[in-house]
């Protein structure tokens, strides 16, 4: 793969361009790689100029919850009248997901002039490091850097920026936070951010700046020392979710749930969210919460108009976080990949939806617990399809079985060798022993449903042609 100055992109055509691009792109060190140290992305940053300080910034960190939190945030910022970036991660389908300009994916046309722009600087700094005997910037470095280029490059008057992976040596933590936002912190990415929830939220604080705001969701008991104590050594103003920040009633309907959100600003009443599950109704406070914090602009209070907060989560979507991706059978998408994602995940499945049974196609990582997500799910699947997705970290399909037998049964397993060979016994399972009522989840990583999205709207776009 050439340097990034010697990509040849003339005479491509634009998906071409862009194909050529992002293999360049990921043939550097994968986002789960890093070294801890920001000054590969300074030193870019600051050769284009610091895009970085150009705009407003809602930061964000924490275990589960990040996305689907950013989202909601951008999504209020831009009702309000604002022009948005937002980045987040990973991508499900085209990597101009994670970059996104007025909640739409930067185009592909912004995107290689982009990349045209920004990749010669990115050389330059990959040749100093490798001289002082250092890698080129990492694939999710680059990520960052071409995200704050496009914020600067559009403008927009606020970022909301989800962070890769823990906090202090995140390449997105060269940015100084207006507002930092932590949701939940539970046990995950361990082998490169601790292995005790103390080590974990005292990473994911390090995005805490001084004399900015921050918005914390409720906390294990062990993790709030640790961000009490980033609090006050950044002088920071904290709202905390269960003293000043309160999910005071919620009631599950159709396509989402009826919330009322107090703030220290106001009590927001009747508000409907389009996403399930106790967990995303405490998103959606502290998104809320983000917002007014940021155009409070240092003051004490700020509240959105009642208008502004129905019509900004009105229009709120969140991308394989309990996505519905066909019917008949309904076949739903869930990126949880960690114990505690999956025990929100099956919460939010008791309470908002009624299946006669559920059959689930589950492939996992090598770096996740498997045996914690497995049990997790246990108690709401009827049975349980393994597999593995492209991914060179999914766990093979047979050490699969090995863990998820002992915890099923070995009845309520069905080893598949792909993944579409896994969906079509899923649905099989459905259809052969129930007349209907039963529904296929597709869950246990990101990569995986990511397949299971693409491989749907293969499917959707194939049955259309036959109808023509």
């Amino acid at each position: 793969m050439p340097e990034s100055n010697d990509l040849m992109l003339g005479g491509l055509s634009p998906d071409e361009a862009e194909r050529e691009i992002y293999q360049h792109i990921i043939s550097r060190n994968p986002e789960h790689s890093f070294e801890p140290t920001l000054d590969r992305v300074r030193d870019v940053c600051a050769l284009l100029g610091d895009p970085q300080h150009s705009y407003k910034v809602i930061h964000l960190t924490g275990t589960n919850g990040k996305t689907s939190t950013a989202r909601m945030a951008e999504s209020l910022v831009r009702e309000h009248g604002l022009r948005t970036g937002l980045f987040t991660s990973p991508h499900l389908t085209t990597v101009r997901e994670r970059i996104q300009i007025d909640g739409e994916p930067i185009s592909q046309e912004d995107f290689i002039r982009l990349w045209t722009e920004v990749a010669p600087i990115i050389h330059l700094v990959d040749a100093k490091s490798i001289k002082d005997g250092g890698p080129r910037l990492s694939f999710f470095e680059v990520l960052v850097v071409l995200a704050y280029a496009a914020f600067a490059d559009t403008p927009v008057d606020v970022a909301v920026i989800e962070v890769g992976m823990g906090g202090v040596w995140d390449a997105t933590n060269v940015a100084d936070g207006d507002v930092s936002v932590v949701t939940s912190v539970s046990m995950d990415h361990a082998q490169w951010l601790g292995n005790t929830l103390t080590e974990i939220a005292t990473e994911k604080a390090g995005i805490i700046k001084p004399g900015a705001a921050s918005v914390i969701a409720e906390q294990a008991e062990s993790v709030l020392p640790v961000l009490y104590q980033a609090v006050d050594d950044n002088n920071a103003r904290a709202r905390w979710e269960g003293i000043d920040l309160e999910v005071v009633e919620r009631q599950p309907g159709v396509g989402g749930q009826l919330v009322t959100l107090r703030t220290t600003a106001a009590t927001y009443a009747d508000v409907f969210v389009p996403l399930y599950g106790a967990y995303q109704a405490s998103n959606a406070l502290l998104a809320l919460a983000a917002v007014e914090a940021l155009l409070a602009d240092g003051g004490e209070v700020f509240a959105l108009s009642g208008e502004t907060v129905e019509a900004g989560f009105a229009a709120v979507t969140s991308p394989g976080r309990l996505e519905a991706v066909r019917t008949s059978p309904m076949v739903l998408v869930d990126a949880a990949h960690n114990s505690a994602g999956v025990d929100a995940l099956v919460g939010a499945l008791e309470e908002s939806f009624t299946f006669e049974a559920l059959v689930g196609v589950v492939g996992i990582l090598q770096d996740k617990d498997a045996e914690g997500i497995l049990g997790g799910l246990e108690p709401a699947l009827d049975h349980v399809v393994l597999t593995a997705s492209n991914s060179p970290r999914a766990i093979p399909v047979d050490e699969l079985a090995e863990i998820a037998i002992p915890i099923f049964g070995e009845d309520r397993v069905t080893v598949a060798s792909s993944l579409p060979d896994a969906l079509d016994q899923a649905v099989q399972i459905t259809e052969r022993d129930h007349d209907m009522g039963a529904g296929v989840l597709a869950v246990g990583s990101v990569t995986l449903i990511s397949e299971v999205r693409i491989l749907m709207r293969a499917d959707e776009r194939k049955g259309m042609g036959q109808a023509r």
